[in-house]
């Protein structure tokens, strides 16, 4: 039996969830401020999406089409709680991020994470990311050094949307 859970945009109630969910995460995610997430929730929600179970957020991705290269949607996070890993939260999250990214016109997804972080390097593997290739190798996976700045090193991976990339079935259209 598949676990359900219903995928929506983020809307600024859910905000203290979210906070709440995103600072389970801390290591490698960096729960924002109550500001913050209010400008995803009210500007990039067709973007910012959550996952529902019932009415508690168990779930969330933080998606944002570049504005310097409209092909790009990077994700900038993604969190699942740890009571709902495992039951394709995230699978349905970022099929929700491609969908939107696909109607947008976007030809790319891609994300960066830390050296180090096993779990997320085999979570978007699975997810058809490929992992780019970096400046050298660290546990086994390519790294950029100083992606993200002076002693930000990432692996970046990235998900090429093409016309052999399958439509979105979604019947969601974009929030604009």
């Amino acid at each position: 039996m598949r676990y359900a859970v219903i995928i929506e945009p983020l809307r600024v109630p859910l905000i203290p969830e979210v906070i709440a969910l995103m600072e389970l995460g801390a290591r490698y995610i960096t729960a924002r401020t109550y500001s913050d997430y209010w400008l995803y929730a009210e500007l990039f929600s067709s973007t910012c999406r959550v996952a529902l179970d019932e009415s508690r957020v168990v779930g969330v991705a933080l998606g944002f089409r570049s504005q310097d290269a409209p092909d790009d949607l990077y994700i900038q996070d993604v969190m699942t709680h740890p009571d709902h890993r495992r039951r394709g939260v995230t699978r349905e999250l970022v099929d929700e991020l491609q969908k939107q990214a696909w109607l947008m016109g976007c030809r790319r997804l891609y994300l960066t994470s830390e050296p180090g972080n096993s779990a997320a390097h085999k979570t978007w593997e699975t997810l058809g990311f490929a992992n780019v290739h970096g400046d050298r190798i660290f546990d086994g996976v390519s790294v950029i050094t100083d992606f993200k700045g002076p002693g930000k090193t990432r692996a970046v991976y990235e998900l090429i949307l093409g016309a052999s990339a399958a439509r979105p079935t979604s019947t969601h259209t974009p929030l604009t």
